[in-house]
């Protein structure tokens, strides 16, 4: 993920492309995802972040399964 993206959008377009995503850590006030292909699962990337909304996305979602 670009330092740039919004990290909602990037979860929200990973899900319409049909892949998954999945909380690996989470604190209070940061998150680390992993995102995974939709074939089988294999993690091809992960990323932290202290975003608020993202935080607020993921708040009681432990994936997007």
């Amino acid at each position: 993920m670009s330092d740039c993206d919004d990290p909602v959008a990037v979860l929200q377009r990973w899900e319409d492309a049909g892949a998954h995503w999945a909380v690996i850590d989470r604190h209070a006030h940061r998150v680390t995802v992993g995102l995974y292909r939709c074939d089988g699962g294999e993690e091809v990337d992960r990323f932290i972040s202290n975003d608020p909304a993202l935080l607020e996305f993921v708040r009681g979602r432990e994936s997007s399964f």
